[in-house]
């Protein structure tokens, strides 16, 4: 399409915005305001590009597209890039939450605004990076790389208990990834290459890719967060501040929905269907449970980043269905929850800003208040919930007619999550905006501001727009979702008939 290393240029660029935050000088005020500035450039650009990117991609084919390759570490370790109908999307909602993320933390990040800032460009490379790269090793890098700058989001500028929450972040997501490093060693001393097209062929016998599968779902499983290694996503939500919870929702989550898309299901197919019936009852019990946690919650961003594991167990119930209606669900679910989980994070820190609390109990009555803020706030609570009309739903009820073609046990238990989603998220709804206001400090409160208003606007803009029209997400996914089933299908079919060597 064009030789212009343009996967490179946009992976890339906020590291080099980062650079040139570095060589700012003057006082401290003077430091803060550049940084802010430079960021929220650096971030437009990338968006810009990728907006760009997205605008040249052909949805018609299944394969990687503006691919990049040259020799790098020697021995079939290459520096590969490119993108298909999957990571396109990644890309795109990585670069659009990111200038959002900025501006979120214009004025509630006072203190150290240069490194904030870095940390937040270095993230972005390294998120970008991981839906880019079509070499095992260079994933691996990137995946594993964005646990530091997000480890010091949290660490240095999140809540009272941020170095506990930071340290469990970083320890549970590390753990489960050592795991995975063995696994990418065994594949490389099998194969001689690490190019993912390449293994994505290869072929491994049965009994290796089930040790194969459960290393990496080691790692992917703890990035999600599945239940039971969810615990760590909670006490990360809280302490972080607001811009780094709607990266961690937004993007970092995802991670590991697309590392079962990218490995597990293609590489994997044999141990995939094995160890489907227990990644069904993991994600049954994870919207089930969780949600009713949820509505348990007296924290708000607690409350939130529940409801997350939750919607996560849709997106693995849909994965390892393997229709097309599951993994297109399963696609469709994560890059709407970006935005919803994204918006919502946002909304908490909106009145966060102005009362420094997140409890429940310390509002009520916000709509005499604050009617703009309420009724953004009913909005995405509504699209969490998975109302007909937005975003939130096209997922979910792709993801459950998935199910249904494989587990009906499993869809029953998911459409009842969508009930007790209901609960807790109207529940929350009902007891920050309804009623009158009882306590006094919410008296002189003051409505969302046009900064507020603009970060919010473009989130709410794509939850209705792809709620009633999601066609532009699903014919891009389309094509690359159908030759994943469609080979997912042929090698077990191979392999039960006897006829490879699967």
């Amino acid at each position: 399409m064009t030789d212009w290393p343009i996967l490179s240029t946009i992976t890339f660029l906020p590291l080099l915005g980062a650079l040139f935050i570095m060589l700012v000088r003057g006082d401290e005020a003077t430091i803060a305001n550049n940084s802010r500035a430079v960021a929220l450039w650096t971030t437009v650009v990338t968006l810009l590009l990728s907006i760009f990117m997205v605008a040249q991609f052909d949805g018609s084919t299944a394969d990687f597209q503006f691919t990049e390759r040259v020799s790098w570490l020697g021995g079939g370790i290459d520096y590969a890039m490119g993108v298909d109908g999957i990571s396109v999307l990644f890309v795109l909602l990585t670069t659009a939450l990111m200038p959002i993320c900025i501006l979120a933390s214009w004025t509630s990040i006072s203190h150290r605004v240069r490194e904030y800032m870095v940390a937040f460009l270095v993230l972005e490379t390294l998120m970008i990076g991981v839906f880019c790269a079509m070499d095992l090793v260079l994933f691996y890098l990137f995946f594993e790389g964005g646990l530091i700058p997000m480890f010091l989001i949290i660490g240095v500028w999140g809540g009272v208990r941020r170095i506990y929450a930071s340290f469990k972040f970083f320890l549970y997501t590390l753990i489960g990834s050592v795991l995975m490093l063995l696994a990418i060693l065994a594949m490389y001393w099998q194969a001689d290459t690490t190019f993912i097209p390449a293994l994505t062929e290869i072929g491994f016998d049965a009994n290796m890719q089930t040790w194969l599968w459960l290393a990496f779902f080691a790692s992917f499983a703890v990035k999600m967060p599945m239940w039971p290694v969810h615990t760590w996503l909670p006490d990360a939500h809280v302490e972080a501040p607001t811009a780094g919870s709607v990266i961690l929702a937004g993007v970092l989550l995802k991670m590991g929905g697309y590392g079962f898309l990218r490995f597990s299901l293609p590489m994997f197919p044999i141990a995939s269907d094995m160890f489907a019936p227990m990644v069904f009852a993991l994600s049954a019990i994870a919207i089930v449970y969780t949600s009713l946690v949820a509505f348990a919650q007296e924290d708000m961003k607690k409350l939130i980043a529940y409801s997350s594991v939750a919607h996560m167990g849709f997106v693995t119930m849909g994965l390892f269905t393997a229709t097309v209606q599951g993994v297109q669900g399963a696609v469709f679910q994560m890059l709407s929850h970006g935005w919803i989980s994204g918006a919502l994070f946002l909304c908490v820190g909106v009145i966060y800003d102005r009362m420094h609390t997140r409890e429940i109990a310390a509002y009520g009555g916000l709509v005499n208040r604050m009617p703009i803020y309420a009724a953004v706030f009913l909005l995405f609570t509504m699209a969490n919930v998975g109302l007909p009309g937005t975003s939130g739903f096209v997922g979910e009820f792709l993801t459950i007619i998935g199910a249904f073609q494989v587990s009906t046990w499993t869809a029953l238990f998911a459409a009842s999550g969508v009930i007790f989603s209901a609960v807790y998220a109207l529940s929350l709804y009902r007891r920050v905006s309804l009623g009158r206001i009882e306590h006094e400090g919410l008296e002189q409160i003051s409505d969302m501001n046009r900064r507020e208003i603009f970060i919010i606007a473009p989130l709410a803009v794509a939850t209705i727009l792809f709620g009633v029209w999601p066609m532009p997400i699903l014919d891009v996914t389309a094509s690359s979702v159908e030759a994943l089933v469609s080979n997912y299908q042929e090698a077990l079919a191979a392999h039960y008939s006897g006829l490879s060597g699967y």
